[in-house]
């Protein structure tokens, strides 16, 4: 009997073989098997690789219940801000000094003049701390924004550029870091007899740029040495380019959480500045005023003081809370 012999045309793991098997099973041998349905590994892993990091940040912030929370009430101080007669028809200056601290706070009567009493002029405390919103917001945003500017412009050339120019950049930042903040600001706002919000918001920011400085300044230089940047100055891309669609975009995270947490402490600096007598003034309506009026009659009226003292911890404590929560979504360290 002779004998049979694998021939390359129908051995194991042959086409042929592969075929003979598929048939056996009720399998076409032309059609391959088709996947199974839904996201594999792969999907999952080229999900991973195409996120960024604002979207990876913007998913873990969704998820935060600080953020949410802080970005709540951040929301309802800007309505607030921008829109008081939506939230109290009185008038702030009006003065009846036969309200003279005669109301006391009427918890019944939600959203009138009365529901906070009155001060020591007859003025409707309520109505003070809701218009008085706008100028600690329009000061804790307008000092954010220029430090943010100015200081990110002063960190960023020091940053980049390096030699003598970060040298002279960063000797003039340890000379504005070195003066006390609320003194400066004393010293500064003693100069000017009308001080307007736009008058505090240039003091504050004449002093408050340092920090921003010199956290561009060091996100910069961490930046600059990344293999995208090199492979620009490779590609012959100019100065301007790098800086704004490199450098820039990739160093803007620490600024951010530090702007946002920074906020707070301007409106707070603010509200310090007026309550002694130096930052805002009549007819402005500050809660700073307001608190430095409300302290001498404390003891017999303190519900004069414990409103606007009140809601100026509760801005300062949600802008403080966005800024955390966004701080832990930009650091990878703290994950």
């Amino acid at each position: 009997m002779p004998e049979i012999y694998d021939s390359p045309q129908s051995g194991p793991g042959t086409r042929a073989s592969n075929a003979a098997l598929a048939a056996n099973r009720g399998e076409s041998p032309t059609s391959p098997k088709a996947p199974a349905a839904g996201p594999g590994p792969a999907d999952t892993v080229r999900d991973e690789q195409v996120r960024s990091l604002w979207g990876d940040a913007w998913r873990d912030l969704r998820r935060n219940p600080y953020f949410v929370i802080s970005s709540l009430l951040v929301v309802l101080l800007l309505f607030i801000a921008v829109f008081p007669s939506w939230f109290t028809s009185a008038d702030p200056r009006d003065t009846d000094l036969t309200n003279h601290f005669l109301t006391k706070p009427e918890l019944g009567s939600f959203f009138t003049a009365d529901w906070f009493g009155y001060d020591n002029q007859g003025r409707s405390i309520y109505a003070r701390v809701i218009y008085g919103t706008r100028a600690s917001i329009q000061v804790g945003v307008g000092v954010t924004v220029l430090v943010t500017i100015f200081g990110g412009l002063m960190g960023m050339l020091a940053g980049y550029f390096g030699g003598w120019l970060d040298a002279l950049l960063s000797r003039v930042t340890d000379v504005f870091f070195g003066i006390p903040f609320l003194l400066g600001a004393l010293v500064v706002l003693n100069a000017f007899t009308d001080r307007t919000v736009s008058v505090v918001i240039g003091a504050l920011a004449f002093l408050g740029w340092t920090q921003i400085a010199r956290v561009m300044r060091a996100a910069v230089i961490t930046t600059k040495q990344a293999d995208y940047v090199v492979a620009a100055k490779a590609l012959g891309a100019g100065t301007g380019r790098i800086l704004a669609k490199h450098i820039l975009p990739n160093a803007m995270a620490p600024v951010i959480v530090v702007a946002t947490i920074a906020l707070g402490g301007y409106i707070s600096a603010e509200a310090t500045l007026s309550y002694l007598g130096m930052g805002l003034a009549e007819p402005t309506i500050s809660w700073g005023i307001d608190i430095s009026t409300a302290s001498k009659v404390v003891r017999n009226n303190p519900h004069a003081l414990f409103f606007p003292a009140g809601m100026l911890t509760l801005t300062v404590f949600a802008f403080i809370m966005l800024g955390d929560a966004v701080r832990d979504a930009l650091d990878p360290k703290l994950r």
